[in-house]
């Protein structure tokens, strides 16, 4: 995607909760997954695996195979997959127990498979899987009509015509904190369907919205670049596994300047006309990823957003924060605690409009 740094005039900022409105999983629910993935143990005769991810398993062995490793490597392997699903329990997040043992390449190794393999599975039990087994299936619109998928693709199109499109595009950001492809899958097939386009015509439409990943993504989809494609909800072998965790970032590789998108993605967000924040759980590391480095100076920036089932006093810590940090005017902070991502387009749609 494009990464041209003209003030955008609408930046989303998305997190896990955008993406449980098409079946993926929220932070909780992917820790369960990945401690489940991560529990595994062979018979008493040690020759059948009967718990814990086998695909998992296997990119293990692939992985000490690749390495040149002393066959007996796999079992520091699997020691260091019992820690992190031993833990977590208490932990705030996967990304957060990973960045607490960044001096352990083992721990990180397992939990980016674990997050790849459980990612991908989500994926093909989304909303937005298309089952490859017929060329004719589509992307069912009507049963993501009621998600802010759908909502801001309204939002982009109205009052739009299709030789206008690539110009609005270029108006906006979006910075997804997901490891997901969900909202490419969704704007490419949209385009595709709501203009009767050809793929390749979707496909450079596209290349105009700048889309960033913090921590990484599972890969490009198949029509973003053919070289190391992964399709939206792969079925990826152990050794495509290994690959497709090589592009998993920590918190720490997330913010280094050297290996990452920070530096635009700080950029974006003090230029920023407009911020609109959906699912997002305001972790102040993730606050503090998008604005640190740069002079917090009072700018006239709104900022929208979904901040739902948090407390009131959280709400309001919150909205503190991005004054403080992001210069935001606190009377234009608007985060509501009982509004879901969608709803967020159709309570302040008029003030986030493109037209």
């Amino acid at each position: 995607m494009q990464t041209q740094l003209d003030a955008k005039s609408l930046v989303l900022v998305v997190g896990a909760g955008a993406s449980k409105e098409v079946n993926l999983p929220i932070g909780s629910e992917l820790k369960r997954s990945i401690a489940t993935a991560l529990d595994i143990r062979n018979s008493d005769r040690g020759f059948n695996q009967v718990s814990g991810d086998r695909v998992v398993t296997a990119a293990l062995r692939e992985l000490v195979t690749m390495e040149g490793s002393r066959s007996g490597v796999i079992d520091h392997y699997i020691h260091a997959c019992h820690r992190i699903r031993d833990n977590m329990p208490q932990a705030a997040s996967i990304d957060n127990f990973i960045d607490g043992h960044r001096d352990d390449s083992m721990i990180a190794q397992c939990g980016k498979l674990a997050i790849a393999r459980c990612i991908l599975e989500a994926e093909q039990n989304s909303k937005l899987y298309i089952n490859p087994s017929n060329i004719y299936n589509k992307l069912d619109f009507e049963g993501v009509q009621h998600t802010w998928f759908n909502a801001f693709f309204r939002l982009l199109v109205e009052g739009c015509q299709k030789q206008d499109m690539a110009e609005r595009m270029s108006r906006v950001a979006i910075i997804t904190f997901n490891y997901d492809r969900c909202i490419e899958q969704y704007l490419y097939e949209a385009l595709i369907s709501y203009y009767g386009l050809e793929p390749q015509a979707a496909v450079d439409m596209l290349s105009n919205l700048t889309i960033y990943h913090p921590y990484g993504f599972l890969g490009p989809l198949p029509w973003q670049s053919p070289r190391g494609a992964i399709k939206f909800g792969e079925d990826a072998d152990p050794r495509k596994l290994v690959e497709i965790s090589k592009n998993l970032r920590t918190f720490t590789e997330g913010t280094d300047k050297s290996h990452s998108d920070i530096i635009n993605i700080r950029s974006t967000m003090h230029t920023a006309e407009r911020v609109v924040f959906l699912g997002f759980s305001f972790n102040p590391q993730n606050v503090e990823l998008l604005y640190r480095d740069h002079e917090v100076r009072y700018r006239d920036c709104p900022v929208y957003g979904s901040a739902y089932g948090m407390s009131e006093s959280d709400v309001a810590m919150i909205s503190g924060e991005l004054a403080s940090y992001g210069g935001h005017p606190n009377h234009r902070i608007h985060l509501n605690r009982n509004l879901k991502c969608a709803e967020v387009f159709s309570e302040y749609g008029r003030s986030m409009s493109l037209r």
